[in-house]
C-alpha cells in the first residue's frame, strides 16, 4: 500500500492518496481543495480512483469533492452523521470562507466497522470518532491510521464548531486510537505525521 500526502487549500489540509501498488486501484481521503493538482497526481501515478472518503464534512476537507468525482467517477463516502454537512454551507463552514458549498450528496454512507478496500493491498476500517463533528471518522489500516481532525501531533481537533464536543473527542481518542500499537503511524488532517506512542506519551490533551 502506497500513501502520498498533499497539503491543499488555504488551510493546508492534508489530502491523502492511498493505492494498491499491484493494481493501481486507489482512494483519496479529504480532497479539501486544489482539485486540478489532486487530479494531476492521480494521472501521474496512473491510478484508478474508486473512492473519495471524507473524514468529516468541513470545507477544508471537502472543497474538491465535486471536481474529483466528476473527473474520475469515484464514489463519494462520508459517515451518515456528517452527510448533512455536504449540502449545508453553514454547517460545513464554507459560507464563512467565501465558498458556499452546498447541494453535494454522498454516494455511500459510512458506519462504524465498515471496510473500504482497493485492489489487493488497501483495506481501511471505519472508526466513528465524534468530537470535532458528530460524524467524524478515522480510517485504520495495517500499522497506520488516518485521523482527520480528531488527533494531530501534539494537539486535537477543535470542538467549538456546530456538533463539536470536547468530552466526545477525548473519549473517541482514548477509546479508538490510543489502544493501537505505539508504532502505529498517525496521518492527521493537518500538520506532520506522528505515532500513537508519541501522542500517548507527549500529547498534553491526553494526560
Amino acid at each position: 500500500m502506497i500513501v502520498k500526502s498533499l497539503a491543499v487549500g488555504s488551510m493546508m489540509a492534508n489530502c491523502y492518496l492511498v493505492w494498491c501498488e499491484a493494481t493501481k486501484e486507489a482512494l483519496v481521503i479529504d480532497p479539501g481543495g486544489e482539485g486540478r493538482r489532486i487530479l494531476a497526481e492521480i494521472a501521474q501515478e496512473h491510478l484508478n480512483l474508486r473512492y473519495i472518503v471524507n473524514t468529516h464534512g468541513h470545507v477544508d476537507h471537502i472543497a474538491a469533492d465535486a471536481e474529483v468525482r466528476s473527473a474520475t467517477g469515484a464514489k463519494l463516502m462520508i459517515h451518515e452523521d456528517d452527510a448533512p454537512l455536504l449540502s449545508d454551507s453553514n454547517l460545513n463552514l464554507s459560507l464563512y470562507v467565501g465558498t458556499a458549498l452546498s447541494m453535494l450528496q454522498p454516494d455511500q454512507l459510512l458506519h462504524e466497522g465498515d471496510e473500504i478496500a482497493c485492489g489487493e493491498q488497501v483495506s481501511l476500517k471505519v472508526l466513528h470518532t465524534p468530537g470535532h463533528t458528530r460524524g467524524g471518522i478515522c480510517l485504520q489500516g495495517k500499522d497506520l491510521i488516518f485521523t482527520g481532525d480528531t488527533l494531530f501531533e501534539g494537539s486535537i481537533g477543535r470542538t467549538d464548531f456546530p456538533g463539536g464536543s470536547y468530552e466526545a473527542i477525548i473519549k473517541s481518542i482514548k477509546d479508538k486510537i490510543l489502544p493501537l500499537e505505539d508504532a502505529c503511524l498517525v496521518y492527521p488532517g493537518h500538520g506532520p505525521a506522528t505515532t500513537v506512542g508519541r501522542e500517548r506519551a507527549h500529547n498534553p490533551y491526553l494526560d
